[in-house]
């Protein structure tokens, strides 16, 4: 091994995301709107008495998964969108219209969609039961968004 090498370890080298973790104010409400709006799958769900919590593991279509955590009296989030930290959670979604037609029939407003200038991507926003910030994603090659809607 020379010195080049020695002095350089090798670098961690991440192959994607395994896990997101949520606490939520209202666990029930927000277990209603991951599963049922949103439609990730639920993988495992206990309560865990001795911290009076819930912790609800769901996955999306690719692997990822998000942990969901309720806690008596979690404080409220104290940073907006601009602060150091997670800005925002972003989901690919294959159908943009469509996925906004399903959101609006469980009451989820969204902002308008807009094209990224550099990818051609459409994306827009929504927020989760507690406000947080959720990008939703769909690929340019996933169509034009009609400028009727």
């Amino acid at each position: 091994m020379n010195a080049v090498a020695a002095s350089h370890p090798p670098s961690l080298r991440p192959v994607g995301i395994h896990h997101i973790a949520l606490i939520a104010s209202d666990y029930s409400r927000s277990k209603t709107f991951y599963t049922e709006v949103l439609g990730l799958a639920m993988l495992h769900e206990e309560y865990r008495a001795e911290r009076r919590s819930y912790k609800l593991d769901l996955r999306l279509p690719d692997g990822t998964q998000l942990e969901l955590f309720s806690f008596p009296s979690p404080p409220p989030r104290c940073s907006f969108p601009e602060a150091c930290g997670l800005r925002h959670l972003a989901l690919r979604v294959a159908d943009m219209a469509a996925s906004l037609r399903l959101l609006a029939e469980h009451g989820v407003v969204a902002e308008p969609v807009r094209t990224d200038p550099i990818t051609g991507a459409l994306f827009t926003f929504i927020a989760d039961p507690d406000g947080l910030p959720i990008e939703l994603v769909a690929d340019a090659a996933a169509g034009v968004w009609p400028s009727s809607a």
